[in-house]
């Protein structure tokens, strides 16, 4: 049954989450025959975010993200509904593998290593990233008890840094995850929640005791269900650059709604009449609308300026969040102009080995068509919560800082075809201990105020699956609530 006034709903950002949310309030509204209006405010002079290609000669080149992982499952069935799964394409097998600085050589992930546990004894004891006291350190993971109370611990949490010394040791940590983790979060392991970012493992030693035990029966389950295995491997990207998702997302939404560009949001107001009232910047003077309903998809500091005039307790709790910044250098190059042979996805660096750089992804070595025959592209990582102090130097000296970098490291010994620096300001939300609490507060506050949502990566997941699923969630809540009768809603 279909209601006969048309709902206005303002989508405010245009990232991945935005344009996820835009898109699936459209699906709902065409399934519920409900008639809606969609008006997405964008601050930058394109949509996207922090994800976008540059096609250059041969090169091409994503700005943010260059994949998305495919074991949650919110990407792969947008790109299916959106009918792009054809244009999706899976890493290269023979460079499959991760490469760990250690006493300044990189040097293999061991084999059956998974991000934080072993499940291979022979690759553990012949690596060269743990002495011999570090291995058998690890090793007693397997005897050791599950953890016990701990006065003043969250006994549903506990930092990364804690969980990995109580389990594995302090140079599993320092030589092996840290710089694993690093590469995904760009956190500090001391402050980084478990329970928020790979509450995974918190469950295998609840459920199996051993992480060791859980990894092994794990793979054995895997094992006897290779014959029907996912048609992706862990990882997939799209043939044309991660921009080809926001791209067509962005067609497919400006097909039935509008997209403002350039037009900031300052402001959102309750109208007593119901609904909101959103300003925005435009051609230097300001211009107000109402809207039915309000859906924001920015970083939480920008929601907190939007709300502070009329949810001053949720504006405080969302600028609570804290973001990290990075940098990363795009460089092709000449492979005969780089001693190491790059067998690997990339390389990442421990914080002891106290470098300028965090991570180099060979990003030519994990998908085709990133550099030209004869050369490949890396990218270089810069910055993040343990290096915020890097990025206050110019474009000019972090350039020059990755290049020394990548002589000492990698032997690249000539100068790149083509660079180009990309700075991510505030761009990486810090799931911190208490995360999980904080959101739940924000959730709450939130509630209070019926027609506005709040989505994206700084809430219950950092990746582009997490993104879109948290922005068809609330697009989902949206509709309910603006097609479902109060005396329904009330309890």
């Amino acid at each position: 049954m279909s209601s006969t006034a048309t709902k206005r709903i303002a989508v405010i950002g245009g990232g991945i989450t935005g344009l996820s949310a835009a898109h699936r309030l459209f699906e709902l509204a065409d399934a519920q025959q409900q008639s809606i209006e969609v008006t997405l405010f964008e601050s930058q002079p394109e949509t996207g975010g922090w994800i976008g290609t540059i096609e250059q000669q041969d090169y091409l080149i994503d700005t943010g993200a260059d994949m998305f992982i495919t074991n949650k499952p919110a990407a792969i069935e947008l790109c299916q509904r959106l009918g792009l799964d054809d244009q999706l394409i899976s890493t290269n097998t023979q460079y499959r593998g991760a490469l760990i600085l250690n006493n300044g050589k990189p040097v293999p992930v061991p084999l059956g290593f998974e991000l934080m546990t072993p499940s291979r004894i022979g690759p553990m004891l012949k690596t060269p990233l743990l002495s011999l006291r570090g291995k058998l350190r690890m090793g007693l993971e397997y005897f050791l008890p599950r953890r016990h109370s701990v006065t003043g611990l969250d006994q549903d949490d506990e930092s990364l840094a804690h969980f990995v010394k109580r389990r594995f040791g302090a140079e599993a940590l320092s030589r092996l995850i840290q710089p694993l983790v690093a590469g995904i979060y760009t956190s500090d392991p001391e402050k980084l929640s478990l329970r928020a970012t790979l509450p995974r493992f918190l469950d295998m030693e609840r459920d199996h005791r051993s992480l060791i035990k859980a990894i092994r029966k794990q793979k054995r389950a895997a094992k006897s269900a290779d014959a029907t295995g996912a048609r992706y491997g862990l990882f997939a990207a799209f043939r044309g650059g991660m921009q080809t998702l926001t791209r067509t997302l962005a067609e497919r939404v400006s097909e039935r709604g509008t997209i403002h560009f350039s037009q900031p949001v300052t402001k959102i107001s309750p109208v007593k009449a119901g609904g909101y009232a959103v300003t925005s910047e435009a051609d230097g003077g300001s211009q107000t609308q109402h809207f039915d309903s309000v859906l924001i998809a920015t970083a939480t500091h920008y929601a907190a300026g939007m709300t502070a005039g009329f949810a001053p307790e949720l504006s405080k709790l969302l600028s609570q969040i804290e973001y990290a910044s990075t940098a990363i250098l795009v460089n092709i190059f000449k492979l005969s102009d780089i001693k190491h042979p790059l067998n690997a996805f990339g390389l990442v660096i421990p914080a002891a080995e106290q470098r300028k750089i965090f991570a180099v992804a060979f990003a030519s070595r994990k998908f085709p068509g990133r550099a030209p025959e004869g050369c490949v592209q890396l990218r270089t990582f810069v910055g993040g919560a343990m290096q915020a102090e890097l990025l206050k130097h110019t474009d000019e000296e972090l350039e020059n800082i990755v290049q020394s970098e990548l002589a000492d490291i990698l032997g690249v010994t000539g100068k790149p075809l083509f660079s180009k620096l990309l700075r991510h300001n505030q761009s990486m939300p810090q799931y911190h201990m208490g995360h999980l609490q904080l959101v739940e507060q924000i959730e709450q506050q939130a509630d209070q105020y019926p027609g506005l949502e709040l989505a994206g990566n700084a809430y219950r997941g950092v990746g582009i699956p997490d993104s879109i699923h948290s922005a068809e969630q609330a697009a989902e809540r949206l509709i309910v609530t603006l097609f479902t009768p109060a005396s329904v809603q009330s309890p």
